[in-house]
């Protein structure tokens, strides 16, 4: 069992490498927890250490592995640089009472194995309320669970910003070699592209630029029950 402290500086430190890929530093996480003295982190750094949540990278400075979250971590814990917002019921409901701007919902996409990119509208459905209405928008419907951790369920249908760019860490709908679309966590070093799942089970795929290219933003996503 963790501390409230202990668990949130685990989380932190996770946020901070799935968002950069770098630890942070002692004063990053001085400052996430609100102490006073690094001499606090470091007694909770070896808490850590000790009870096998994280690893320290030998030969590197402040270079740390997760190596486990806590059970009690939901999804929106593990991936707090994405917190989509869920609009839960039925979307038929939904259709039947909204009077708001629509959206096209284009297919399946794939959180797993990759299908064939998607180009056909399938269905209409409501753009959350939240989002600014002159964006560009559109739909997929999930298919798989690669990105379960981060909170988005086979049967979900994703809400996407249309857009060719994306910085990195940020949830994209990537199409690859012109006929392969995904959705995945998107992270750009020098030449290559990795496509991450948020599944453990899942391995991330890497590509060259001319590989790849962003056709959307993840921004929201509906549930129906």
């Amino acid at each position: 069992m963790l501390t409230k402290k202990q668990k949130n500086l685990l989380l932190f430190i996770n946020k901070k490498l799935r968002s950069s890929g770098v630890s942070p530093s002692y004063e990053e996480m001085k400052q996430s927890l609100n102490l006073k003295s690094k001499s606090g982190i470091h007694r909770l750094i070896s808490a850590l250490e000790e009870r096998g949540f994280i690893k320290r990278l030998a030969h590197k400075a402040r270079a740390l592995e997760v190596i486990k979250l806590p059970e009690t971590a939901s999804a929106n814990d593990i991936y707090n640089n994405f917190s989509p917002s869920v609009i839960k019921g039925g979307l038929d409901e939904e259709l039947a009472n909204s009077d708001e701007i629509e959206v096209p919902v284009l297919g399946k996409i794939a959180a797993g194995t990759p299908v064939e990119a998607i180009q056909n509208e399938v269905a209409r459905i409501p753009l959350p309320n939240n989002l600014e209405k002159n964006g560009d928008y559109f739909g997929l419907k999930v298919q798989g669970d690669s990105m379960i951790e981060a909170g988005i369920h086979e049967g979900d249908t994703v809400i996407i910003r249309r857009t060719d760019t994306a910085d990195n860490g940020k949830i994209v709908v990537a199409l690859i070699d012109e006929h392969e679309a995904m959705l995945k966590r998107i992270r750009k070093k020098g030449k290559v592209v990795a496509l991450e799942s948020a599944n453990r089970n899942y391995e991330t795929k890497i590509f060259g630029p001319d590989r790849v290219k962003v056709q959307g933003v993840l921004v929201s996503l509906y549930r129906n029950f």
